[in-house]
């Protein structure tokens, strides 16, 4: 039953309760409420009837914090896997929290102070990394967790991790048909949001947006595209729109747009990221939101189904898997720090998490670590404050916990099969995709920068970045010097630890 007594006061909210219509049913909420309105009242009612249970009934993407004016507690929430940004931080006594870090940055009272251990953490993987954050004592609230607040503590909770136990009782086929029913349940309350009555959707090359895009209401793919044929997509993804009858744009990227955008994206991130695609994400976000409000994309595949070449490659017995992105050595992190702390080291944000993975396979470990720490430290934070910070509002049905609940259940074998990553999903896509767009070799979101930061007409910007007055106080200038020589003189494989140095660089003098 639920306690119509409880008294609660939601304090924040940012996201999109895809489920909305059954809970409003179960819960006694008028349908015809706005958006607003029966967001903010399934979250009471919710709470009423299941306290913090409520999480497993609520599908889709959500950060937010409740008072409980009983229990005189708030409860601060993020969502299982962390499609939604939340952040918080203890000033003078008061709890703060925010999916923006800026906005608590900006808190009156807070002092503002480089988290040197995050630096140093974020050089190695390239993106920031794990609960703390690049200012001294501000958090993120990791995903499934939520911390409590009773006027005095902060006490983090995880209430949800993503766990694989596979069943070996069912075939491909058999899970291929659950998927199936699975995404179509997904993309069916997507479709009865009349709320959002025009929606549209982004487009790669490769299954995940194709598979989404032909299961969707979505009228019109978008897609960018580079004029340096190695790294665009945009003629595969004209192709699959062609095959499903439906409209397509391009928005075509040139480096000087590119360059200019990276200030903008740098200061909403709100943090460094070393990830050149949330640019490009970015202005691929402002040229949707000229047409339209609500987008589609397929983000949590590759993590949920073992899409990266990196979880089909076996690691030594004795190391520990560093998510399945780092761009340098710990080495080279103290080559070019001045002020590298020994203390600090690479594998620290992982070896918890890794410690209680043991047991499982080496897809199940790898999977559960990419998606706690390295799906929502980069993907979701270059989504979500992207998308957002352009007017966008960005949904992820993929990336629902019922389809995690399927994939979680699939054998590696199932999903690493006819030398195929993530096969068991490409053989449910084939059901409304030709295979051969379902089983299209993955091509990622690649963009040209590598070619881009070695040409002058660009890159004086970024050189006067990388050995200015800011460079000096971090990083040593002989290194760094000898890395951007090697880059120039055609050693492209380091572009991407210039462009993380670069971003952190430019972020500090926005912020700082």
């Amino acid at each position: 039953m639920t306690d119509t007594n409880v008294k609660v006061i939601i304090k924040y909210y940012s996201g999109y309760i895809r489920n909305w219509r059954s809970l409003c049913e179960q819960l006694g909420i008028e349908l015809t409420l706005s958006r607003k309105e029966r967001e903010a009242e399934i979250l009471k009612k919710a709470y009423g009837k299941w306290k913090l249970g409520m999480m497993e009934h609520i599908f889709g993407m959500f950060a937010f914090a409740i008072y409980d004016e009983a229990e005189k507690k708030l409860y601060c929430v993020r969502d299982q896997v962390g499609q939604k940004q939340m952040f918080y931080s203890v000033i003078n006594g008061e709890f703060v929290c925010s999916g923006d870090i800026n906005e608590i940055a900006s808190s009156d009272g807070f002092e503002k102070k480089l988290n040197m251990r995050m630096l140093q953490q974020y050089l190695f993987y390239g993106y920031p990394i794990g609960e703390e954050t690049f200012y001294e004592n501000v958090f993120k609230l990791m995903p499934g967790h939520y911390v409590t607040w009773d006027g005095k503590v902060a006490e983090v909770t995880r209430y949800f991790m993503p766990e694989f136990e596979p069943d070996t009782s069912k075939t491909i086929d058999e899970f291929a048909d659950e998927i199936e029913k699975v995404v179509d349940e997904i993309l069916s309350e997507e479709k009865g949001d009349k709320e959002f009555p025009y929606k549209e959707s982004f487009l790669s090359g490769g299954v995940d947006s194709s598979y989404l895009f032909a299961a969707s209401d979505a009228e019109c793919a978008n897609t960018v595209g580079y004029a340096e044929s190695g790294f665009d997509e945009s003629a595969l993804a004209r192709h699959t729109a062609e095959i499903l009858g439906k409209g397509f744009r391009v928005k075509m990227i040139e480096p000087d747009e590119y360059f200019e955008r990276i200030p903008t994206v740098i200061d909403k991130m709100g943090q460094p990221l070393g990830d050149a695609s949330a640019v490009a994400f970015s202005i691929g976000c402002k040229a949707v939101r000229e047409h339209a409000k609500v987008v589609y994309s397929g983000e949590g595949i590759d993590e949920f189904f073992g899409g990266y070449n990196a979880h089909k490659r076996e690691i030594p017995k004795e190391w520990t898997y560093l998510t399945c992105s780092h761009i340098m050595s710990e080495e080279v992190v103290k080559s070019l720090m001045l002020d590298f702390d020994e203390n600090v080291n690479a594998v620290d944000p992982v070896a918890p998490l890794w410690k209680e993975v043991q047991g499982k396979d080496e897809l199940a470990k790898k999977l559960t670590i990419d998606i706690s720490l390295w799906l929502e430290g980069d993907i979701y934070l270059n989504t979500d404050r992207t998308s957002t910070a352009c007017g966008v509002e960005l949904h992820t049905p993929f990336s629902d916990l019922r389809l995690f609940n399927v994939a979680r259940k699939i054998p590696a074998e199932y999903k690493f099969a006819e030398d195929q990553n993530k096969y068991v999903f490409r053989k449910a896509a084939s059901g409304k995709l030709p295979d051969e767009v379902a089983f299209r070799k993955k091509v990622g979101f690649a963009v040209p920068v590598r070619k881009w930061l070695a040409d002058e007409k660009f890159n004086k910007p970024i050189a006067d970045k990388l050995f200015g007055k800011t460079s000096e106080k971090f990083f040593n200038q002989s290194e760094l010097k000898d890395l951007w020589t090697r880059y120039l003189g055609g050693e492209e494989q380091f572009w991407g630890r210039i462009y993380a140095i670069y971003a952190f660089i430019l972020w500090y003098d926005l912020k700082f």
